[in-house]
């Protein structure tokens, strides 16, 4: 939590020129296509401006991934108002982004799909703003799908703020209905609309102004980082007190109460979505500071007279843990710049300072590290952002930490929800159930089937590809991390071996052909394998040792292309997350800039039977 040590708090007044705002919602139900409409409806951009669609997704990862990762702020002009706009992550493994930005607003837009409804990642940020006390705004969009439901919606919000502990007065949320494609908005199903200007009326009458304290000495923490090419690190927060002036002298305050002084040379502020240099920013803006490299995410800045440090921001603890290692394998340094130890750990170095819900810790091997995150897909993006980056690595099975909660072993549990088919519900139920699950709702509707598990983080690991399997692709499944429950006890081990090469060279069609009847491959003929090289999945439990590299031999009584050729069914090539849920205890995750395997830790087949 964050609170301002103001001495005089009766000298705080209402900035009426500005909104704060979060928008909070889950993956794919239109956040930054609205963030779009209300910035052409407010005129942001010029009438010959070319504009990507989904401007606030700004890296490669976000744009291709469909998801908020790094929160980013945005400032919409309208009618003498600053609606200063904040997007947080929708998926609780970025809840570190998450909790860090809800403490620079005044209130929270919370946007849900006119179909899908209320989904899990919805519920996590939702329940930390409610926390805080902010008051939220209820935008229902996609109204223009046929199959919309947007009354039913209404009523399934209000019975989750009731559970998530709402007072009577964030309870009382105003409600807009929108279609950020087209660009319309309106207060009632009923009415025709037109344009977006209900949805912006109604943020201006129903949220409340920042109360600041525009005389007292400055106070400004630091919430977040971002990287400008030109500028260097940025430095992003909220003006708690105060004016932050270009050229002022002022001292950064740190975790163990040592103070810096420095002179303020670069500030900025976000117009539309440009960043703008500023003179000043004022107490409730949110501003951005450049060319500081020695601060931290939760050092305050203050006014040197007046050395008041903001309470650290405090956040949910790390859930699981990777071990990132130096490639060994065979074909290590063939792909990457960057291999050595040094290198590696320098850059989680960086990634720990700069994402405080990341935490990284040294091993007895100099040569390994562990990587402790909030879950599976917030590793996963990190590995994504090394690999692009050229480093070249091994990734290790994750592993869940369990806290001791009132002197007994708990471990963290999460909020599934499943929607299936009819015929696909008893195996999936089948499946949890074996993996420690307990159904807490099932709904049907129209054919398919909505359930509502918690299962342990642990018996989640490796299930989405069966999930995918048993439900033939028809299946969605959505997980959130819902907080932590005594230990269920042991879960059975991958119910599938896999498929190990024994020697090194060029996978053959011939051996592939043989092969793939008893198992699924996840490399094509002509790849380049090395022994210890897990090529595929087998059907059956326990590994199987094989020579893929294996050619037709010739004789005097054919040649080696005179048959038929072996029709070979195409490779289920892994991605970093399924190869991460798939892996077990004694294999890894090799990766490169250019490539993904699976290995055994141990490479030498001998060597794996002593």
């Amino acid at each position: 939590m964050i609170s301002v040590s103001n001495p005089n708090p009766s000298k705080r007044t209402a900035r009426d020129d500005l909104r704060n705002l979060a928008i909070i919602a889950h993956v794919d139900h239109g956040k930054t296509t609205l963030v779009d409409a209300m910035l052409r409806f407010a005129g942001s951009f010029r009438d010959n401006q070319v504009v990507e669609d989904r401007v606030m997704d700004s890296q490669d990862l976000e744009r291709e991934r469909g998801i908020t990762i790094s929160s980013k702020s945005t400032a919409i002009e309208f009618e003498g108002t600053r609606i200063q706009l904040v997007d947080t992550p929708g998926h609780a493994d970025f809840g570190g982004e998450v909790e860090r930005v809800l403490g620079m607003v005044d209130a929270v837009l919370l946007l849900v799909d006119a179909v899908e409804g209320v989904m899990p990642q919805t519920r996590f940020v939702l329940r930390k703003s409610l926390e805080r006390g902010l008051k939220p705004v209820l935008v229902v969009n996609k109204i223009d799908r046929p199959e919309e439901r947007a009354e039913e919606i209404l009523d399934e919000v209000f019975d989750l703020l009731v559970e998530l502990g709402a007072d009577d007065d964030q309870l009382d949320f105003p409600t807009v209905y929108t279609s950020a494609k087209a660009g319309l908005a309106k207060l009632d199903m009923g009415e025709e609309a037109k344009d977006l200007r209900p949805l912006m009326d109604a943020i201006l009458e129903n949220t409340a102004p920042p109360m600041v304290d525009l005389d007292g000495p400055t106070q400004f923490q630091a919430v977040t980082f971002g990287y400008d090419s030109y500028v260097g690190r940025l430095v992003i927060g909220r003006v708690n007190r105060g004016v932050l002036a270009r050229g002022a002298s002022v001292v950064r305050v740190g975790r163990d109460g040592s103070g810096e002084t420095f002179r303020v040379t670069k500030l900025f502020g976000t117009r539309g979505i440009e960043r703008v240099e500023m003179e000043e920013a004022r107490a409730g803006d949110i501003a951005i500071l450049a060319g500081i490299d020695s601060i931290e995410i939760g050092d305050t800045i203050c006014d040197p007279a007046h050395p008041e440090p903001l309470e650290r921001i405090e956040i949910d603890p790390p859930t699981i843990s990777v071990h990132f290692a130096v490639n060994t394998s065979p074909f290590a340094g063939r792909e990457g710049r960057f291999v050595t130890s040094r290198q590696i750990g320098d850059r989680l170095r960086r990634e720990g300072l700069a994402n405080i819900s990341v935490a990284i810790e040294e091993t007895d091997r100099q040569d390994t590290f562990k990587v402790s995150g909030r879950g599976e897909l917030q590793i996963a993006v990190l590995v994504e952002t090394m690999r692009r980056e050229g480093y070249e690595f091994a990734v290790s099975r994750p592993e869940i930490i369990p806290r001791e909660i009132d002197g007994q072993k708990c471990e963290p549990v999460e909020d599934v929800a499943i929607d299936v088919p009819d015929w696909a519900a008893g195996s999936v139920m089948e499946k949890l159930a074996v993996r420690k699950g307990r159904m807490e709702d099932m709904r049907q509707e129209g054919g398919r089937v909505a359930l509502s598990f918690v299962v342990p983080s642990r018996g989640l690991f490796g299930y989405r590809s069966e999930f995918l399997t048993d439900t033939r692709g028809e299946g969605i499944m959505y997980a959130t991390i819902k907080g932590y429950e005594p230990w269920a006890g042991d879960l059975e081990k991958r119910s599938v071996g896999g498929i190990v090469s024994t020697d090194q060279g060029q996978t053959t069609p011939f051996a592939i052909s043989k092969i793939q009847e008893r198992a699924m491959m996840f490399v094509d003929p002509g790849t380049q394998v090395y022994e210890g090289q897990i090529v595929g999945e087998n059907r059956r439990p326990g590994d199987m040792n094989v020579n893929v590299c294996r050619a037709k031999k010739l004789d005097n009584m054919r040649a080696a292309g005179k048959d038929d050729a072996p029709i070979i069914t195409p490779a289920r090539k892994p991605t970093i997350e399924s190869a991460l849920e798939w892996i077990e205890d004694d294999e890894l995750l090799e990766v490169t800039p250019q490539s993904l395997r699976l290995r055994k830790k141990v490479l030498s087949k001998s060597h794996r039977k002593r």
